[in-house]
C-alpha cells in the first residue's frame, strides 16, 4: 500500500535507473527527486527538472537529504536544508553542464577547457565544504573562492549576475529593492572597475652579469634613486656573484630576489630610477698578476641605471639587459649614476661592448598582504624585503621599525709621509655600552644577513676619497643608549705583502645624554690618529674624546684646525626613538614645570610622525596638565588636543584613529575633563559671530567628533566614580552648548562669508556626534537635539550656496546613522529630512546625494516592515508618498530625458543616480498597500491632476522597461521591476476605468496604458521560452508568467472600451499583433480574439475592414522577419478567428482576410527559415521570389514589393547569379519613368529625381548583364540610355554609352559562353516549405554543373530529403507523406527563337545565346515498346513518350528555377521517331560539310567520323532496319494514315544519300594522305548503301533543287526544309532536328530499352561502336536518376559533354570526332535544333511553317492547293540562290519587327499601325508559311529584350512589369487571345507587319522600344503621390533643353508580339486581371 512520505521528501539519485518496470520513472545519476509516496522498498515521485512526469523507482537508488517543506500538501515545495552556497553550486553546475557541451559543439575550445577546469575546481571545493572538517576561517576562504568561481563562470557564459550577501544568494523578496540595487551595483563595480592601488612594489630578480673580463667575485647593489632630489629612496639590495657572474647561492632565492616595498604613486615617475652599483673583490688593479698580493679589496667595477617609467610601458614579465658603465676617473665613482642620468658622457664609458646585467623587473600593485595572497609562490619560495628610506605614505599603527642608515660620504687625509696618496679603506664596527662589538648589526643591504664589520671599497691613491656608501644598522631600541659606531681607517699597500695599516679612527655616539638620538643629517667627524698596532679594544680610552667638530669646545683650536676629517650622513627611521627635544620636553613636563607653556606652544611645530609615535604618552601628558592646571593651561591644552585630532584626519595618519579610539575607551582617565572641554568649546562657539578670523574656530569645529568623545567618556567616568552626581549640571551644560550652536547656525550670511564656511564645517562633523550623545541621552532627546539643530538652519538658501550641499550631506549622514534606525527617532526626524529632500529634488539640485538619502530611507522601511511596528511603517510610507512620489517620478523623467553629458564620468554618474532613483521608486511602490493607493488617488483634487499623474507614471514605467535601464545580466532586478509594475498597473486600471470612460473618455491616457502593456509583454527578460529549464522554473515559482497576467488585463480593459475601440483602430493593431506573436499559448488565446473585435467594429463604422487588413499585413512582415511567430501561431490565428466569425454577416470577407493573412504568414515563415541558413542557396532565393510575387499580385504592396526586390538582388549578387540579379533589379527599374519627379531617400538610394534613379538602375543592370555574359540584354538597355542622353544633348555620356554598347558586341563575338544544363526537380511531401510543396520546377544549372553535381547540391540543401529513383509521376501517398521526396532529371530546352538558330551565316557565338535564353518550354523523352516486341527489328515497336513542360516564367529570370505551369504528354510513333532521327542526322552532316567547306574546321576528323558512322551503319543494316520496319507491304496496309510519313521517310533517306555523296566529294578534297584508304573504303560502302536503298540516280526533284552552297557554305535554309508532317491524330514530331538532339544513350531508362534495342538505335542513327558516337532519341534520365550507375558504360556520355564545356576556346570544340559526337543539341552550331514542338492543335502556327526555300508556290494558297515537288533544299549543282523577300500578311502577326535605323530627319515617331490581315487558322499540317524571324540585337528594329522572347515579356522573369501590369500569361492569355488581335490591342499595338509596313517602321520608329511589352501595352494611369513617399519640389524644376524628337513618348510604345507559346484555339488557364498601373514612388 502506498503511504505518503512524512520526512523522506528530498533525495539525490545515486545510480541511473532505466525505469523499465510498469510506471517506472527513468532516473539519471545526480538528479534530484521529490518523494511523494513509499511502498515496500519503492518510492513514487518526480524529478525536479521535469515535475510533470511522475513514476516509481527503488529506494536503494536514492540518497535522502534533509529538506524544509513549504505549503505542505498537494502543492508543497521542498527546499533542501543545506548551505545556500552548496545549493547554488549544485544548480549552477547543472546549468553549466548543458552549456559546456554546447561549447564543444560550437568549437569554442578555449572557454570549453577553462570552464572544465573551473567546474572541477568547484566540485573539489564542494567536497571540502560537505565534509565539514574546515575551520571557520578556512570555510570562509573556501566559500569566497567558490562564489568567485561561480561569478566568473556566469560572466563567461553570459548568465545572470547573482546578488549575494556574505557568499549566500539573496532572495529579492526578503530585502528592499534599494538594497538589492546596491548589492547588484556593488557586485558589478567589483567586477568591472578595480580600485587603483595606491601602494606599489618593485620585484627584482638578479640573474647574471655577462662580461668578457670577469674572473673575480662581484657584489651588486640595487637601490631606487630620486633623480629630481638627487637622493636614494630605498635601502640597498645586496647580491653576491661568483667568478662566472651568477649568484653565489642559486638555491637561496631570497638572496637573488627582492621586493622594493611601499612605493607611492608619486614615486612612479620618469625621474625615479633603479640604480645598480657593482663592486669587484680582488686585486687593487684589474690587470695585476695574481702572485703579487693575497689580500683582496673591494674595488669599483661598473654602474647601470634604468628608469621606473620604462617598467610601466614594458611587458610585466620582461627580462631586461642593463648596460654597465665604468668611470673615466675613479674619483668620480660616487656620482657615476648621476652622470649617467644626466648623460655626461665624458665622465663614463661602457665597461665592455658585451657587458650587460641580466635582471627581471616587475611592478606589482596593492598592499603587501594582497600580494602575499596573489603571489603565494613568490613568498613561499623566498624573497627579501627591501624597505623604503623613511616611512611609507600611510603609517600603520603597530608597525615596528628601528633602522639607522649611515652613508660614508667622504674623507680628507694627509699623505702621512708618503710620496703618493693613500689607498684608504674604512672598517665599521658597532659597539654597545660596554664596548663590545655588536654581532650581525652591520648590513650592506637586504638580501644578505648582517655582519659584525663592514669594509668600504678602496679608491686607488686618493687622499680625498668619496665613497657615498650606505650601510644599515638595525640596532634594537633597548641597545641604542650608550652604543656608538667606530670607523677605522687603513692604508692598503700594493706591495708584495699587501698589508692594511691602521693610521686613524673616528667614532660617533648613537644617543645623546638627554635621550635624543643622533640627529639626521651630515656629521663631520674628527679623525683621531693612532699607531699601526694601536689597540682599540678598550673603547673607554677614546669615548671621552670629542667625536665631532660641531661638539668641540671653542678653545680646542688644535683639533679644529686639523685637515683630516671624515663625513657621514645619518638617517633614523624609528617608531620608538625620537630626535626631537621639544617632544622630550613635553613628555617630561613634570621635571621642568616652567617649560610647560613653551612645550605646549611648540607641539604644533613637531612633525606629525613624531607625535603619532608617542600618541598615548602625549595624550596622557595633555590631560595630566589639564587636570592639574586647568585654569592656567586649559585653553592651550584644548588647542593642542584639537591639533592632534586634526592631525589624524591626514591620510598619512588616518590609520591612527583606531589607536585614539582605543585610548579613549581603555586608557583615558580624565574624569573631570568634560567640564573644561565643554566650557572651552562653548567659548569658541560663542565667539564665532564676532571673530574676524575663523580659521582656528573651524579647526576646533572640525575636531568636534573626538571632543565629544572625550566629553562623554569623561562624564561616564565621573558618573561611575561618583554614582551619577552633577547629572543635571551636565545636561544643562550640553543644552546651553547646543543653544549656542543653534544660534550660530541660524545666522544668514553672504555666500562668501567666513561664518557660512564655519557653519559648513560644523555640519560636516555634526552627524558623528549622535552616537556619542546616545551613550548618555535617550533616543528621543538626541533626536530632539538633531531636529532643532537642523531646523535652525536658514530655510531660504540659494542654490549656489555651498552650505546647501553640506546641509544635504549632513542629512545623508543622519539617515545613515544609528540614530535614524530607531523607529522613535525616525518619526521625529522624518519630516525634517523630507522637507529638505523635497526642496532639493524639486529644484533638481544635488541629485546624487538625494538618491543616496532616499535609498537609505527606503532600505530601512523594508527592513522593519515585518516587525511589530507595522502601523508606524505605514505612516512613514504615507509621509514619503505624499512628499516624494510625484517629485521622484518627475526627477526620473528629467534625468532620462536629459542629453548625455560629454564626459564619461558624468554619463556614468547620471546612469548611477538614475538606477538609484528607479530603485527608490520601485521600493516605494512595493511598500504601498491598498490604503496608500486610495489615499494617493483621493489626494488629487481634479481629474486633470489624476490624468497627469497616470500619464507620468505610465511614462516612467515605459522608461523602466527599456533594455538599457539595467545591465544585461541584471535579470533579478528586471524581474522585481516588472513585478512592481504589473502590481501597480492592476491598482491603477480601476481609476482609469472609472474616470476616463464614456463621456469622460481620454484617448491619451488609454493609449499610454495600452502602449505600456504591449512593451511590458514584449520585454526580452519575460520571454521564458529563452530561459534554461531551471531558470524558467524559478521565475514561474516566484512570479508566475507576468505576460499572461498583463494580457488578461489588456483584454479586460479592451472589453470595457465599448464604442471607444474605434479610436484605437488601426493604431493598436500592430502592437496587439506583436503581443499575439509571443510564443505563449494562453496569451495568444486571450489576445487573438481582439482582432475579431476590431474587424467587427471597423465593419460597423466603414462597411469593411480594409484598414485592419492593411495594418495586419504591414506589420506582419517586419515582426516575422525579426524572428517572431511560428507555425503554431499561424494555425491558431486561423482557427480562432474563423471560429469567431462563423455567425457574422460579413463572414465571407472575413474568411478572405484571414486566408490572405494566413498565406502571407506561410510565406514569411518560409522566408525566415530560409534566411537563417548561412549561405545563399536556391531555397532562400525561391522563397524570396515567392514572397515578392505575393506582395505584388495578391497584396499590391508596392513598398514591400520593392524591398524584397532588393533583398532578392542582394541574394543573387552574393551567389554570383549576375544574370538573375539583373532581371531582378529590372523589376524596380520598370516601375520608374524617365521623369524629373523627386523621389525620397529609400533603402540605399539618396534623395534624387526619378530620371537619375532610373539611369543608375540601368547602368547597374547593364553591368550585371555584362558580368553574367548576357550581353544581348545589356545592349538593349544601352540603347535606351543612349536615347535619353541624346534627347538631353548629353553627348559625353552618349559617347560612353555607344562605346559600352560596342564593347558588348565585341564580347559576344570574342568571348566563350558556357551553355547551362537544365534540370526538372519535383518536391513532394508535406515537409517541404509551402512555396515548394508538391510542385515541380525547372532549374538552370550552374556553369560546369552536371546532373550528378546538381543532385548532390539539392540533397545538401535538403538534407532530410529522400531521392526518388524513378521518373514517373508520384501518387497521392507521396504527396501526403510527412516526409520530403526529391525527383530530379535533366530536361532539354526548346528555344523560341528558331529563325535565328535556323539562319545560315549567323555565328555560333550568337546562336548559343538563343539556345538557352528566353526558354519557356522544356522536353524530356522516354523510349518504350508498345505491343509485341520484334526481336529481329525492335524499331517496329519503339515508341517515345515525350513530356513537355511549360514554365510560369522563362529562364533565365529573377530566379534560377521556376515552377512548371503546364505539363503535356504525347507519344511519338516509331515511324515519326525514325523521321526525326534521320532528319537530325542530315542536319548534322550539312553543318559539318559547311564547316569543312568554309575552312572553319581545322581538323577533318569530325566529318570523317560522322561519314563513317552513317555509311557504316547503313551498310550494316541501319537504314535497312527502317526499310524492313516501315516500307514493307504489311505496315503500309495496316497503317494507311502513315502514307505521307512513309513518303517523308523515303525522301529523307534519299536526301541523306545525296548529302553523303556531296560530303564524300568534299572529304576527298581535304582528306590527308594517310586517311586515303579509309576514304576509299567509305566510297565503296556508300555505293553498297545506295544499292541497298535501290538508288541508281537521284530523283529529279533532288537534282533540280535550287539550293546550293554559297561561299563554300550550304545556304539552304535548314530551318524550313520540311514542314511538320504529323497528322492531327498522330504524335507530335518536331521536324528538322539535328541528330545531336539525342546525344546520349545514358538517358534511356535501363528498364525501358534493352541493350539490343540500344545497339540497333545506334546503328539506325548512324552510330559506330568504334567511333564512340552516341546519338539517341532525346535526353532522358536514367531510371536511377539520382545515382551514378549509368556512368559505368564507356559508350555512355553525360547529359552534356564536358569536353566542349570545359574547352577554353570555342573554335577548338570540333577538334576531335569524339568531342563533336558528344556535343549536345545546345552546344552545336546547327541551324535549328527544335523549331518549336507543339501539340496537334498548335502545329499550324507560323512558328512551325517553312520558309521561302520550299517550292515556289503562292503563299496565299490553301494547304490542299499547295504542291511540294521537291523536298531537299540541298543541291550538288551550283544553282542561283532564290531570294524570296515577299512576306505573307498571315505571318506578320508573329514577326519580331527589326530595329529601325536612325531616321534621316528629326522629330519622326513610330505611327500606330493596325494589323492588315487577320491570321487564318491553319487547317493542314502541310500549311506552309514564313517562319518567325527573330533578329539579333544587331538588327534594326528590336522588340527589346522580349519582343519575341517570352522570357522578357512583361518583366524579365517574374512576369511583373510594374505594380499594375499583368504577368506574361495575362498578356498571352487574356489580352492577346487568338483571333482578331487588333480588336484587343488598339491602334498603337499592331499585330502583324507586312513587308511594306516593315520599311515604315524602320524609317519612323527612331527610339528602340523598351524591354517590356506590358510596359508599353498598358496605358499609364497617373497616381497621386502620397506625402509619405515623395518630396514635393520646393521650386519648379529647371526647363529641359529642347528635345530633338517631340514625339518620343509615343515612340517608346512597343509593338507587341504574340506569346510564342500560345497558338490559336489552344485553351489556356486565365490569369488574374492586371492591377491598375501605379508608378513607383520609391
Amino acid at each position: 500500500m502506498w503511504i505518503p512520505t512524512e520526512h523522506e521528501k528530498y533525495g539525490v539519485v545515486l545510480a541511473s535507473f532505466r525505469g523499465t518496470v510498469q510506471h517506472g520513472l527513468p532516473l539519471e545519476i545526480g538528479d534530484t527527486v521529490q518523494l511523494l509516496e513509499k511502498c515496500e522498498g519503492w518510492y513514487r515521485g518526480f524529478v525536479h527538472k521535469n515535475p510533470n512526469a511522475k513514476g516509481i523507482f527503488p529506494c536503494t537508488y536514492i540518497h535522502l537529504k534533509n529538506a524544509h517543506i513549504k505549503n505542505k500538501g498537494q502543492f508543497e515545495t521542498v527546499i533542501p536544508t543545506e548551505d545556500s552556497v552548496i545549493t547554488e553550486m549544485t544548480s549552477t553546475l547543472r546549468d553549466w553542464g548543458a552549456m559546456w557541451k554546447r561549447l564543444y559543439v560550437k568549437n569554442d575550445g578555449d572557454l570549453f577547457h577553462r570552464l572544465w577546469h573551473v567546474m572541477n575546481e568547484i566540485l573539489d571545493l564542494r567536497r571540502q565544504v560537505l565534509v565539514g572538517h574546515l575551520t571557520n576561517d578556512r570555510m570562509k576562504d573556501v566559500k569566497q573562492h567558490i562564489t568567485a568561481r561561480l561569478d566568473w563562470g556566469n560572466e563567461q557564459l553570459s548568465l545572470d549576475l547573482v546578488p549575494r550577501r556574505e557568499f549566500s544568494m539573496v532572495d529579492p523578496d526578503e530585502i528592499s529593492v534599494t538594497e538589492l540595487f546596491k548589492l547588484m551595483e556593488h557586485r558589478h563595480r567589483k567586477k568591472e572597475t578595480p580600485v587603483p592601488a595606491s601602494t606599489h612594489h618593485l620585484f627584482v630578480h638578479m640573474k647574471s652579469l655577462m662580461s668578457s673580463n670577469l674572473g673575480e667575485e662581484l657584489e651588486v647593489f640595487f637601490h631606487i634613486y630620486d633623480g629630481r632630489e638627487n637622493r636614494p629612496l630605498s635601502e640597498r639590495f645586496f647580491v653576491r656573484l661568483n667568478k662566472n657572474g651568477v649568484p653565489k647561492s642559486p638555491e637561496k632565492t631570497e638572496r637573488q630576489c627582492t621586493l622594493f616595498v611601499d612605493l607611492g604613486s608619486s614615486d612612479l615617475r620618469k625621474d625615479v630610477y633603479i640604480v645598480v652599483h657593482i663592486m669587484r673583490i680582488g686585486r687593487m688593479g684589474a690587470g695585476e698578476k695574481k702572485n703579487l698580493c693575497s689580500i683582496q679589496y673591494r674595488r669599483p667595477f661598473g654602474c647601470a641605471v634604468v628608469s621606473i617609467a620604462d617598467l610601466l610601458t614594458a611587458d610585466s614579465k620582461d627580462d631586461h639587459l642593463l648596460k654597465v658603465y665604468a668611470c673615466t676617473t675613479e674619483s668620480e665613482w660616487y656620482q657615476i649614476h648621476e652622470n649617467i642620468i644626466r648623460k655626461v658622457n665624458s665622465r663614463y664609458n661602457l665597461s665592455g661592448s658585451n657587458t650587460g646585467l641580466a635582471v627581471s623587473l616587475q611592478l606589482l600593485h596593492g598592499d603587501i598582504e594582497q600580494l602575499r595572497r596573489e603571489y603565494m609562490v613568490l613568498f613561499t619560495r623566498g624573497v627579501s624585503i627591501t624597505k623604503k628610506l623613511g616611512f611609507s605614505d600611510i603609517i600603520m599603527p603597530g608597525e615596528m621599525r628601528n633602522d639607522l642608515y649611515m652613508t660614508l660620504e667622504k674623507g680628507e687625509f694627509e699623505k702621512g709621509g708618503k710620496s703618493v696618496a693613500r689607498n684608504v679603506e674604512i672598517t665599521v664596527y658597532v659597539l654597545d655600552i660596554e664596548g663590545q662589538v655588536m654581532k650581525s648589526y652591520v648590513a650592506a643591504g637586504s638580501g644578505e644577513p648582517g655582519g659584525d664589520v663592514y669594509h668600504s671599497f678602496v679608491l686607488y691613491h686618493n687622499n680625498s676619497p668619496r665613497w657615498a656608501e650606505q650601510i644599515k644598522l638595525p640596532i634594537p631600541v633597548d641597545m641604542f643608549r650608550g652604543s656608538h659606531v667606530r670607523f677605522e681607517f687603513r692604508h692598503c699597500s700594493t706591495k708584495d705583502k699587501g698589508e692594511k695599516k691602521l693610521f686613524g679612527y673616528s667614532f660617533v655616539h648613537l644617543m645623546q645624554e638627554d635621550g635624543r638620538t643622533l640627529p639626521d643629517g651630515t656629521h663631520e667627524l674628527i679623525i683621531h690618529k693612532c699607531e699601526e698596532n694601536a689597540n682599540l679594544q678598550d673603547s673607554s680610552c677614546y669615548l671621552k674624546l670629542p667625536f665631532s667638530k660641531a661638539n668641540l669646545p671653542g678653545n680646542n683650536q688644535a683639533v679644529k684646525g686639523t685637515k683630516e676629517c671624515f663625513w657621514i650622513t645619518s638617517f633614523l627611521c624609528s617608531t620608538k626613538l625620537t630626535q626631537n627635544g621639544d617632544m622630550l620636553d613635553l613628555l617630561k613636563w613634570r621635571a621642568h614645570p616652567e617649560r610647560i607653556n613653551d612645550s605646549l606652544l611648540k607641539l604644533k611645530e613637531i612633525d606629525g610622525s613624531e607625535i603619532v609615535k608617542f600618541l598615548q604618552d602625549t595624550l596622557d601628558t595633555l590631560f595630566g596638565i589639564l587636570d592639574e592646571s586647568s585654569q592656567r593651561y586649559g585653553l592651550k591644552v584644548f588647542d593642542c588636543l584639537v591639533h592632534i585630532i586634526n592631525l589624524l584626519q591626514d591620510s598619512k595618519f588616518h590609520h591612527f584613529k583606531p589607536v585614539m579610539d582605543t585610548y579613549i575607551e581603555s586608557h583615558f582617565a580624565g574624569a573631570l575633563s568634560y567640564r573644561d572641554l565643554i566650557k572651552v568649546l562653548k567659548w569658541y562657539v560663542d565667539r564665532i559671530i564676532d571673530a574676524e578670523h575663523q580659521d582656528h574656530i573651524q579647526q576646533v569645529l572640525n575636531a568636534t567628533e573626538y571632543i565629544f568623545k572625550y566629553i562623554i567618556q569623561s562624564r561616564r567616568l565621573f558618573a561611575l566614580a561618583t554614582g551619577g552626581q552633577s547629572e543635571e549640571e551636565f545636561r544643562c551644560c550640553v543644552h546651553e552648548l547646543f543653544m549656542s550652536i543653534r544660534f550660530f547656525l541660524s545666522q544668514e550670511n553672504k555666500i562668501t562669508s567666513p561664518i557660512t564656511q564655519t557653519q559648513a564645517v560644523f555640519l560636516r562633523t555634526f552627524p558623528a556626534v549622535y552616537g556619542e550623545l546616545l551613550k548618555i541621552f535617550t533616543v528621543r532627546e538626541v533626536a530632539g537635539f538633531v531636529r532643532e539643530t537642523l531646523g535652525s538652519l536658514p530655510a531660504t538658501a540659494r542654490a549656489e550656496c555651498p552650505l546647501e550641499a553640506v546641509k544635504l550631506h549632513c542629512i545623508a549622514k543622519t539617515v545613515e546613522s544609528q540614530l535614524y534606525t530607531n523607529t522613535e527617532s525616525r518619526c521625529i526626524l522624518l519630516p525634517v529630512v523630507l522637507r529638505l529632500l523635497q526642496a532639493h529634488m524639486q529644484e533638481q539640485r544635488d541629485l546624487v546625494m538625494c538618491a543616496r538619502i532616499l535609498t537609505s530611507m527606503l532600505s530601512l522601511v523594508r527592513k522593519y516592515d515585518s516587525t511589530a511596528t507595522e502601523p508606524v511603517v505605514s505612516e512613514e510610507v504615507d509621509l514619503i508618498v505624499d512628499s516624494l512620489l510625484v517629485v521622484l517620478m518627475r526627477t526620473i523623467l528629467e534625468i532620462t530625458n536629459r542629453p548625455q553629458a560629454a564626459g564619461t564620468n558624468m554619463r556614468l554618474q547620471f546612469q548611477d543616480i538614475t538606477g538609484e532613483f528607479v530603485a527608490c521608486l520601485l521600493a516605494l511602490l512595493r511598500q504601498m498597500s491598498d490604503k496608500h493607493y486610495q489615499q494617493l488617488l483621493q489626494a488629487f483634487t481634479s481629474k486633470d491632476d489624476l490624468r497627469d499623474f497616470l500619464l507620468q507614471i505610465f511614462t516612467v514605467f515605459r522608461i523602466l522597461i527599456r533594455p538599457e535601464m539595467f545591465l544585461k545580466d541584471w535579470t533579478v532586478m528586471r524581474l522585481v521591476t516588472n513585478n512592481v509594475i504589473i502590481t501597480t498597473v492592476l491598482y491603477l486600471s480601476d481609476p482609469l476605468r472609472k474616470n476616463f470612460l464614456n463621456d469622460k473618455f481620454d484617448y491619451k491616457v488609454w493609449d499610454s496604458y495600452f502602449y505600456l502593456s504591449v512593451i511590458f509583454i514584449n520585454q526580452p527578460c519575460l520571454q521564458l521560452e529563452s530561459f534554461s529549464p531551471s531558470k524558467k522554473k524559478r521565475v514561474l515559482e516566484k512570479y508566475g508568467d507576468m505576460r499572461v497576467m498583463m494580457g488578461c488585463e489588456i483584454f479586460s480593459m479592451w472589453q470595457n472600451l465599448g464604442e471607444h475601440k474605434l479610436n484605437f483602430i488601426p493604431a493598436m493593431i500592430g502592437p496587439f499583433l506583436e503581443v499575439t506573436l509571443v510564443p505563449q499559448p494562453d496569451l495568444r488565446n486571450v489576445m487573438i480574439p481582439i482582432f475579431h473585435d476590431m474587424m467587427d467594429w471597423e465593419q460597423r463604422r466603414s462597411g469593411n475592414f480594409k484598414q485592419v487588413e492593411a495594418k495586419l499585413i504591414d506589420k506582419l512582415d517586419g515582426l516575422m522577419s525579426e524572428g517572431k511567430g511560428d507555425e503554431t501561431y499561424r494555425e491558431l490565428f486561423n482557427s480562432i478567428l474563423l471560429k469567431k466569425i462563423e455567425r457574422e454577416t460579413w463572414r465571407e470577407s472575413g474568411v478572405s482576410l484571414i486566408a490572405t493573412v494566413t498565406r502571407l504568414m506561410e510565406r514569411l515563415l518560409d522566408y525566415r527559415d530560409c534566411v537563417k541558413l548561412g549561405e545563399v542557396d536556391g531555397k532562400k532565393i525561391g522563397c524570396t521570389v515567392s514572397l515578392l510575387n505575393f506582395y505584388k499580385t495578391e497584396l499590391n504592396k508596392e513598398e514591400m514589393y520593392i524591398r524584397y526586390i532588393h533583398k532578392l538582388y542582394e541574394l543573387h549578387l552574393k551567389a554570383q547569379n549576375y544574370t538573375e540579379a539583373s532581371y531582378t533589379l529590372l523589376l524596380y527599374d520598370e516601375l520608374l519613368e524617365w521623369s524629373e519627379r523627386p523621389l525620397r531617400e529609400f533603402l540605399n538610394y539618396p534623395m534624387q529625381s526619378e530620371w537619375q534613379r532610373k539611369e543608375y538602375l540601368h547602368l547597374t543592370i547593364v553591368q550585371n548583364f555584362d558580368r553574367g555574359k548576357c550581353w544581348e540584354n545589356g545592349i538593349i538597355l544601352c540603347r535606351e540610355l543612349a536615347d535619353q542622353y541624346e534627347s538631353y544633348y548629353d553627348y559625353r555620356n552618349l559617347s560612353k554609352m555607344r562605346m559600352m554598347e560596342a564593347s558588348l558586341y565585341e564580347k559576344i563575338m570574342d568571348q566563350q559562353r558556357l551553355e547551362p544544363e537544365f534540370f526538372r526537380v519535383g518536391f513532394y511531401g508535406k515537409k517541404f516549405p509551402f512555396f515548394l510543396r508538391n510542385k515541380e520546377f525547372v532549374c538552370r544549372g550552374h556553369d560546369y554543373e552536371r546532373l550528378e553535381a546538381f543532385q548532390q547540391r539539392m540533397l545538401n540543401e535538403f538534407p532530410h530529403a529522400i531521392a526518388m529513383q524513378h521518373v514517373n509521376q508520384p501518387d497521392q501517398t507521396i504527396y501526403q507523406a510527412e516526409a520530403q521526396y526529391l525527383q530530379i532529371y535533366a530536361v532539354s530546352p526548346i528555344p523560341e527563337s528558331q529563325d535565328v538558330l535556323q539562319r545560315d551565316g549567323v555565328a555560333d557565338n550568337i546562336k548559343s545565346f538563343y539556345k538557352v535564353n528566353h526558354i519557356w518550354r522544356f522536353r524530356y523523352d522516354r523510349p518504350f515498346h508498345k505491343g509485341t516486341k520484334d526481336k529481329e527489328n525492335e524499331f517496329k515497336s519503339l515508341w517515345v513518350e515525350r513530356t513537355s513542360l511549360t514554365l510560369v516564367q522563362s529562364l533565365p529570370g529573377i530566379s534560377r528555377w521556376f515552377e512548371v505551369e503546364k505539363r503535356e504528354l504525347v507519344e511519338v510513333s516509331p515511324l515519326e521517331n525514325a523521321i526525326e532521327v534521320i532528319e537530325n542526322k542530315n542536319l548534322q552532316l550539312r553543318m559539318l560539310i559547311a564547316q569543312c567547306q568554309s575552312r572553319q574546321m581545322q581538323n577533318i576528323n569530325p566529318l570523317t567520323m560522322c561519314l563513317n558512322g552513317v555509311i557504316d551503319a547503313a551498310v550494316n543494316g541501319g537504314l535497312a532496319r527502317y526499310q524492313e520496319a516501315f516500307f514493307v507491304k504489311d505496315y503500309i496496309v495496316n497503317h494507311p494514315e502513315d502514307g505521307e510519313k512513309i513518303g517523308r521517310l523515303r525522301e529523307l533517306m534519299f536526301e541523306q544519300a545525296h548529302i553523303l555523296e556531296y560530303g564524300l566529294a568534299i572529304h576527298e578534297k581535304f582528306v590527308p594522305q594517310d586517311m586515303r584508304p579509309l576514304h576509299k573504303k567509305l566510297v565503296d560502302q556508300f555505293h553498297v548503301m545506295k544499292s541497298s536503298l535501290g538508288i541508281q540516280e537521284f530523283p529529279a526533284y533532288v537534282r533540280a533543287s535550287p539550293v546550293h552552297f554559297t561561299n563554300g557554305s550550304p545556304r539552304s535554309s535548314c530551318r524550313n526544309s520540311v514542314p511538320n508532317i504529323i497528322s492531327p491524330d498522330g504524335a507530335r514530331v518536331v521536324a528538322r532536328r539535328s541528330p545531336l538532339t539525342y546525344p546520349a544513350v545514358n538517358r534511356y531508362s535501363s528498364s525501358s530499352l534493352s541493350s539490343q534495342a540500344s545497339n540497333e538505335v545506334s546503328n539506325i542513327t548512324g552510330q559506330s561502336e568504334s567511333s564512340d558516337e552516341v546519338f539517341n532519341m532525346q535526353p532522358s534520365p536514367s531510371t536511377s536518376s539520382l545515382s551514378s550507375n549509368h556512368s559505368a558504360s564507356p559508350n555512355v556520355t553525360s547529359s552534356a559533354p564536358s569536353s566542349t564545356r570545359g574547352s577554353p576556346q570555342l573554335q577548338d570544340k570540333h577538334k576531335h570526332s569524339r568531342e563533336n559526337s558528344c556535343l549536345s543539341s545546345r552546344e552545336r552550331p546547327v541551324s535549328a535544333i527544335y523549331p518549336n514542338p507543339l501539340d496537334p492543335a498548335q502545329r499550324a502556327t507560323p512558328h512551325q511553317t517553312g520558309d521561302t526555300t520550299l517550292p515556289r508556290s503562292d503563299p496565299n494558297l490553301s494547304a490542299p492547293d499547295k504542291v511540294r515537288p521537291t523536298f531537299s533544299s540541298w543541291s550538288l549543282d551550283s544553282v542561283k540562290e532564290v531570294n524570296n523577300t515577299q512576306f505573307s500578311d498571315t505571318v506578320g502577326k508573329l514577326l519580331c519587327p527589326p530595329v529601325p535605323p536612325r531616321p534621316p530627319y528629326p522629330g519622326s515617331s513610330a505611327k500606330p499601325i493596325r494589323s492588315q490581315s487577320p491570321v487564318p487558322t491553319s487547317r493542314s499540317p502541310q500549311k506552309s508559311s514564313l517562319p518567325p524571324f527573330t533578329p539579333s540585337p544587331t538588327e534594326c528594329q528590336s522588340a527589346g529584350l522580349v519582343s519575341n522572347s517570352p522570357v522578357l515579356s512583361g518583366s524579365y522573369s517574374s512576369g511583373i512589369s510594374s505594380m499594375s501590369r499583368c504577368s506574361v500569361s495575362e498578356a498571352s492569355g487574356t489580352e492577346a487571345t487568338t483571333g482578331d488581335h487588333s480588336a484587343h490591342q488598339g491602334p498603337t499595338m499592331p499585330n502583324s507587319v507586312s513587308s511594306g509596313s516593315d520599311e515604315l517602321i524602320r524609317r519612323e520608329n527612331k527610339t528602340p522600344p523598351p524591354y517590356s511589352v506590358y510596359e508599353r501595352t498598358n496605358p499609364r494611369r497617373p497616381v497621386p503621390l502620397p506625402h509619405s513617399l515623395s518630396i514635393p519640389p520646393s521650386v519648379d524644376p529647371p526647363a529641359l533643353p529642347p528635345k530633338p524628337h517631340q514625339q518620343r513618348t509615343s515612340s517608346m510604345k512597343l509593338v507587341p508580339a504574340s506569346d510564342p507559346r500560345r497558338a490559336d484555339g489552344v485553351p489556356h488557364v486565365p490569369r488574374p486581371r492586371p492591377l491598375p498601373r501605379k508608378v513607383s514612388q520609391l
